[in-house]
Protein backbone atom coordinates (compact mmCIF):
# COMPACT_ATOMS: atom_id res chain seq x y z
CA UNK A 1 0.00 0.00 0.00
CA UNK A 2 3.01 2.30 0.79
CA UNK A 3 4.62 1.58 -2.89
CA UNK A 4 1.39 2.36 -4.31
CA UNK A 5 0.81 5.65 -2.48
CA UNK A 6 4.14 6.80 -3.40
CA UNK A 7 4.43 5.71 -6.65
CA UNK A 8 1.15 7.91 -6.98
CA UNK A 9 2.86 10.62 -5.53
CA UNK A 10 5.89 10.38 -7.92
CA UNK A 11 3.97 10.54 -11.39
CA UNK A 12 0.88 12.71 -9.85
CA UNK A 13 1.49 15.40 -12.46
CA UNK A 14 1.80 12.77 -15.36
CA UNK A 15 -1.85 11.34 -14.02
CA UNK A 16 -3.03 14.67 -14.36
CA UNK A 17 -2.01 15.20 -17.38
CA UNK A 18 -3.92 12.49 -18.43
CA UNK A 19 -7.18 13.64 -17.09
CA UNK A 20 -7.54 16.67 -18.42
CA UNK A 21 -6.45 15.03 -21.51
CA UNK A 22 -9.60 13.14 -21.28
CA UNK A 23 -11.70 15.76 -20.38
CA UNK A 24 -10.61 18.11 -23.28
CA UNK A 25 -11.76 15.56 -25.90
CA UNK A 26 -14.82 14.86 -23.97
CA UNK A 27 -15.74 18.38 -24.49
CA UNK A 28 -14.81 18.41 -27.96
CA UNK A 29 -16.42 15.99 -29.41
CA UNK A 30 -19.36 16.78 -27.19
CA UNK A 31 -19.65 20.60 -28.51
CA UNK A 32 -18.47 20.83 -31.78
CA UNK A 33 -20.49 19.20 -34.67
CA UNK A 34 -18.07 18.49 -37.13
CA UNK A 35 -15.48 16.45 -34.54
CA UNK A 36 -18.54 15.19 -33.05
CA UNK A 37 -20.04 13.58 -36.31
CA UNK A 38 -16.75 12.50 -38.15
CA UNK A 39 -16.21 10.06 -34.32
CA UNK A 40 -19.97 9.28 -33.55
CA UNK A 41 -21.58 8.40 -36.31
CA UNK A 42 -19.66 5.09 -36.26
CA UNK A 43 -18.10 5.21 -39.78
CA UNK A 44 -14.86 4.32 -39.07
CA UNK A 45 -13.54 1.11 -38.93
CA UNK A 46 -13.13 -0.42 -35.63
CA UNK A 47 -16.02 0.38 -34.13
CA UNK A 48 -17.68 -0.43 -37.51
CA UNK A 49 -16.40 -4.21 -36.95
CA UNK A 50 -17.69 -3.92 -32.95
CA UNK A 51 -20.86 -3.09 -34.09
CA UNK A 52 -20.83 -5.98 -37.06
CA UNK A 53 -19.74 -8.04 -34.59
CA UNK A 54 -22.56 -7.54 -31.93
CA UNK A 55 -25.10 -7.53 -35.42
CA UNK A 56 -24.24 -10.81 -35.91
CA UNK A 57 -24.33 -12.70 -33.09
CA UNK A 58 -27.88 -11.57 -32.60
CA UNK A 59 -28.73 -12.68 -36.05
CA UNK A 60 -27.27 -15.69 -35.27
CA UNK A 61 -29.32 -16.79 -32.62
CA UNK A 62 -32.66 -16.36 -34.51
CA UNK A 63 -31.30 -17.23 -37.85
CA UNK A 64 -32.25 -20.64 -38.06
CA UNK A 65 -36.27 -19.85 -37.36
CA UNK A 66 -36.06 -16.72 -39.24
CA UNK A 67 -34.97 -18.43 -42.42
CA UNK A 68 -37.77 -21.45 -41.78
CA UNK A 69 -40.04 -18.35 -41.83
CA UNK A 70 -38.82 -16.16 -44.72
CA UNK A 71 -38.02 -19.34 -47.08
CA UNK A 72 -41.92 -20.62 -46.49
CA UNK A 73 -43.28 -17.18 -46.84
CA UNK A 74 -41.15 -16.82 -50.09
CA UNK A 75 -42.49 -19.81 -51.82
CA UNK A 76 -46.11 -18.57 -51.02
CA UNK A 77 -45.46 -14.98 -52.40
CA UNK A 78 -43.60 -16.61 -55.60
CA UNK A 79 -46.50 -18.73 -55.76
CA UNK A 80 -49.19 -15.39 -55.71
CA UNK A 81 -46.85 -13.24 -57.94
CA UNK A 82 -46.82 -16.20 -60.69
CA UNK A 83 -50.77 -16.55 -60.38
CA UNK A 84 -51.39 -12.95 -60.71
CA UNK A 85 -49.18 -12.20 -63.39
CA UNK A 86 -50.59 -14.54 -65.51
CA UNK A 87 -54.08 -13.49 -64.92
CA UNK A 88 -53.15 -9.99 -65.26
CA UNK A 89 -51.94 -10.87 -68.97
CA UNK A 90 -54.32 -13.13 -69.87
CA UNK A 91 -56.99 -9.44 -69.06
CA UNK A 92 -54.55 -6.93 -70.11
CA UNK A 93 -53.68 -9.12 -73.98
CA UNK A 94 -57.50 -9.55 -74.16
CA UNK A 95 -58.86 -5.81 -73.30
CA UNK A 96 -55.36 -3.79 -74.00
CA UNK A 97 -54.16 -3.08 -77.24
CA UNK A 98 -51.06 -1.20 -75.78
CA UNK A 99 -50.01 -3.80 -73.47
CA UNK A 100 -46.95 -4.64 -74.86
CA UNK A 101 -45.63 -1.41 -75.62
CA UNK A 102 -45.88 -0.36 -71.81
CA UNK A 103 -45.18 -3.01 -70.18
CA UNK A 104 -41.81 -2.91 -72.28
CA UNK A 105 -41.12 0.85 -71.08
CA UNK A 106 -41.74 -0.09 -67.68
CA UNK A 107 -39.33 -2.60 -67.88
CA UNK A 108 -37.09 -0.54 -69.45
CA UNK A 109 -37.38 2.39 -66.56
CA UNK A 110 -36.43 -0.53 -64.00
CA UNK A 111 -33.21 -1.08 -66.06
CA UNK A 112 -31.38 1.95 -63.97
CA UNK A 113 -31.78 1.17 -60.82
CA UNK A 114 -29.66 -1.63 -59.09
CA UNK A 115 -30.22 -2.68 -55.13
CA UNK A 116 -27.06 -3.22 -53.37
CA UNK A 117 -27.61 -5.36 -49.94
CA UNK A 118 -26.79 -4.35 -46.64
CA UNK A 119 -27.20 -5.46 -42.49
CA UNK A 120 -27.99 -2.52 -40.37
CA UNK A 121 -25.07 -3.41 -37.41
CA UNK A 122 -25.53 -0.05 -35.46
CA UNK A 123 -29.42 2.21 -35.01
CA UNK A 124 -31.07 4.01 -32.13
CA UNK A 125 -34.72 5.37 -32.39
CA UNK A 126 -34.90 7.42 -29.34
CA UNK A 127 -32.80 10.48 -30.15
CA UNK A 128 -33.45 13.12 -32.19
CA UNK A 129 -30.73 13.06 -34.63
CA UNK A 130 -30.81 9.07 -34.56
CA UNK A 131 -28.34 7.70 -37.30
CA UNK A 132 -27.61 4.20 -38.58
CA UNK A 133 -24.67 2.24 -39.27
CA UNK A 134 -24.49 -0.55 -42.46
CA UNK A 135 -21.86 -2.95 -43.01
CA UNK A 136 -21.24 -1.85 -47.25
CA UNK A 137 -19.28 1.10 -47.90
CA UNK A 138 -16.98 2.60 -50.84
CA UNK A 139 -15.98 -1.13 -51.76
CA UNK A 140 -19.24 -1.99 -52.36
CA UNK A 141 -20.32 1.30 -54.27
CA UNK A 142 -22.07 2.84 -51.71
CA UNK A 143 -22.18 6.34 -51.28
CA UNK A 144 -23.30 9.68 -50.04
CA UNK A 145 -27.00 10.95 -51.15
CA UNK A 146 -28.05 7.08 -51.68
CA UNK A 147 -31.76 5.91 -50.95
CA UNK A 148 -31.84 3.41 -48.45
CA UNK A 149 -34.72 0.78 -48.12
CA UNK A 150 -36.29 -2.02 -46.80
CA UNK A 151 -38.77 -4.93 -47.54
CA UNK A 152 -41.24 -2.37 -45.78
CA UNK A 153 -40.20 0.93 -47.13
CA UNK A 154 -38.19 3.58 -46.98
CA UNK A 155 -35.57 3.61 -44.86
CA UNK A 156 -33.17 7.11 -45.18
CA UNK A 157 -30.23 8.22 -47.19
CA UNK A 158 -26.60 7.67 -46.80
CA UNK A 159 -25.16 10.33 -45.39
CA UNK A 160 -21.43 9.64 -45.48
CA UNK A 161 -19.28 6.25 -45.89
CA UNK A 162 -16.11 4.40 -45.48
CA UNK A 163 -14.23 1.64 -47.18
CA UNK A 164 -16.34 -0.88 -45.27
CA UNK A 165 -18.96 1.16 -43.80
CA UNK A 166 -21.86 3.75 -44.28
CA UNK A 167 -23.77 6.15 -42.01
CA UNK A 168 -27.67 6.60 -42.65
CA UNK A 169 -29.79 9.51 -41.80
CA UNK A 170 -33.09 7.54 -41.26
CA UNK A 171 -36.43 8.66 -41.56
CA UNK A 172 -36.31 9.01 -37.86
CA UNK A 173 -33.70 11.96 -37.45
CA UNK A 174 -34.98 15.99 -37.52
CA UNK A 175 -32.39 16.55 -40.80
CA UNK A 176 -34.63 13.78 -42.96
CA UNK A 177 -36.47 15.50 -45.57
CA UNK A 178 -38.13 12.77 -48.41
CA UNK A 179 -40.23 13.95 -51.04
CA UNK A 180 -43.60 11.75 -50.98
CA UNK A 181 -47.05 11.89 -52.31
CA UNK A 182 -50.29 10.36 -52.01
CA UNK A 183 -50.68 7.56 -53.87
CA UNK A 184 -52.88 7.64 -56.89
CA UNK A 185 -53.62 11.12 -55.58
CA UNK A 186 -50.77 13.16 -57.56
CA UNK A 187 -50.22 15.84 -53.98
CA UNK A 188 -47.11 15.74 -52.59
CA UNK A 189 -44.84 17.02 -49.20
CA UNK A 190 -42.28 16.17 -47.71
CA UNK A 191 -41.81 13.63 -44.99
CA UNK A 192 -40.50 14.74 -41.49
CA UNK A 193 -40.29 12.95 -37.98
CA UNK A 194 -40.41 15.70 -35.16
CA UNK A 195 -39.66 12.67 -32.32
CA UNK A 196 -41.87 10.81 -30.45
CA UNK A 197 -42.66 7.03 -31.21
CA UNK A 198 -40.45 5.42 -34.02
CA UNK A 199 -43.21 4.63 -36.19
CA UNK A 200 -45.07 7.91 -37.04
CA UNK A 201 -43.94 10.90 -38.62
CA UNK A 202 -45.38 13.80 -40.74
CA UNK A 203 -46.06 15.14 -44.07
CA UNK A 204 -45.72 18.90 -44.74
CA UNK A 205 -47.12 20.80 -47.56
CA UNK A 206 -49.94 19.03 -48.76
CA UNK A 207 -52.58 21.83 -50.47
CA UNK A 208 -55.41 22.27 -49.20
CA UNK A 209 -57.48 21.62 -52.40
CA UNK A 210 -56.33 17.83 -52.10
CA UNK A 211 -58.90 15.57 -52.14
CA UNK A 212 -57.77 12.34 -49.77
CA UNK A 213 -59.06 10.27 -46.56
CA UNK A 214 -57.56 8.48 -43.47
CA UNK A 215 -55.83 4.94 -44.76
CA UNK A 216 -54.48 6.26 -48.23
CA UNK A 217 -50.90 5.50 -49.06
CA UNK A 218 -47.90 7.57 -48.67
CA UNK A 219 -44.99 6.57 -51.32
CA UNK A 220 -42.12 8.28 -52.46
CA UNK A 221 -42.70 10.70 -55.34
CA UNK A 222 -39.66 10.17 -57.13
CA UNK A 223 -38.76 13.77 -57.31
CA UNK A 224 -35.66 13.43 -55.76
CA UNK A 225 -32.70 11.23 -57.41
CA UNK A 226 -32.04 9.22 -54.18
CA UNK A 227 -35.62 7.18 -54.46
CA UNK A 228 -37.85 6.21 -57.74
CA UNK A 229 -41.03 6.57 -57.09
CA UNK A 230 -43.91 4.47 -55.54
CA UNK A 231 -41.41 3.62 -52.72
CA UNK A 232 -44.10 2.47 -49.50
CA UNK A 233 -43.81 5.03 -47.11
CA UNK A 234 -47.06 4.84 -44.85
CA UNK A 235 -50.72 5.35 -44.44
CA UNK A 236 -52.56 8.32 -43.77
CA UNK A 237 -53.84 8.54 -39.79
CA UNK A 238 -55.11 12.01 -39.75
CA UNK A 239 -54.41 14.97 -40.95
CA UNK A 240 -54.42 19.43 -39.41
CA UNK A 241 -53.81 22.76 -40.48
CA UNK A 242 -49.96 24.20 -40.92
CA UNK A 243 -48.59 26.32 -38.87
CA UNK A 244 -49.57 29.05 -41.18
CA UNK A 245 -52.75 27.94 -42.31
CA UNK A 246 -52.07 27.33 -45.72
CA UNK A 247 -51.02 23.57 -46.26
CA UNK A 248 -52.21 20.45 -44.52
CA UNK A 249 -50.29 18.58 -42.39
CA UNK A 250 -50.32 14.60 -42.51
CA UNK A 251 -49.67 11.84 -39.74
CA UNK A 252 -48.51 9.27 -40.96
CA UNK A 253 -48.47 5.64 -39.97
CA UNK A 254 -44.89 4.37 -41.17
CA UNK A 255 -44.77 0.95 -42.73
CA UNK A 256 -41.21 0.63 -41.66
CA UNK A 257 -40.44 -1.25 -38.44
CA UNK A 258 -37.29 0.46 -37.34
CA UNK A 259 -36.79 -1.40 -33.93
CA UNK A 260 -36.39 -4.10 -35.55
CA UNK A 261 -34.94 -3.54 -39.18
CA UNK A 262 -31.60 -5.57 -39.98
CA UNK A 263 -31.58 -5.98 -43.45
CA UNK A 264 -31.75 -3.11 -45.67
CA UNK A 265 -30.98 -2.09 -49.62
CA UNK A 266 -29.25 0.92 -50.95
CA UNK A 267 -30.29 2.09 -54.21
CA UNK A 268 -27.44 2.93 -56.97
CA UNK A 269 -29.74 4.83 -59.35
CA UNK A 270 -27.38 4.72 -62.80
CA UNK A 271 -29.01 8.00 -63.61
CA UNK A 272 -28.35 9.98 -60.15
CA UNK A 273 -24.86 11.48 -61.51
CA UNK A 274 -26.43 12.15 -64.67
CA UNK A 275 -29.39 14.04 -63.25
CA UNK A 276 -27.24 15.95 -60.52
CA UNK A 277 -25.09 16.93 -62.66
CA UNK A 278 -27.81 18.40 -65.50
CA UNK A 279 -28.64 20.44 -62.05
CA UNK A 280 -25.83 21.99 -61.54
CA UNK A 281 -24.86 23.22 -64.91
CA UNK A 282 -28.52 24.40 -64.85
CA UNK A 283 -27.84 26.64 -61.36
CA UNK A 284 -24.33 26.97 -63.28
CA UNK A 285 -26.05 28.97 -66.28
CA UNK A 286 -28.44 30.98 -64.12
CA UNK A 287 -25.77 32.30 -62.29
CA UNK A 288 -24.42 36.08 -62.99
CA UNK A 289 -21.32 36.24 -65.55
CA UNK A 290 -18.36 38.39 -64.37
CA UNK A 291 -16.59 40.70 -66.97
Amino acid sequence: MRNLIEFLKKYNYWFLFVLLEVISLILVFQYNNYQGSVWFTSANYLTGLTLEGDAWLHSFVGRGNANRQLTERNLLLEREVTLLREQLTEVRVKYDSTYVDSGLVRVQGLESYKLIPAKVIGNSISKADNMMTIDKGLRDGVHADMGVVCGNGVVGVVYMASRHYAVVIPVLNYKSNISCTIQRKGYFGYLHWSGGPSDIAYVDDIPRHALFENGDTVTTSGYSAMFPPGVMVGTILSKEDSRDGLSFRLKVKLTTNFGNLRDVCVIDDAAVKEQLELLRQAVDSLKPQSN
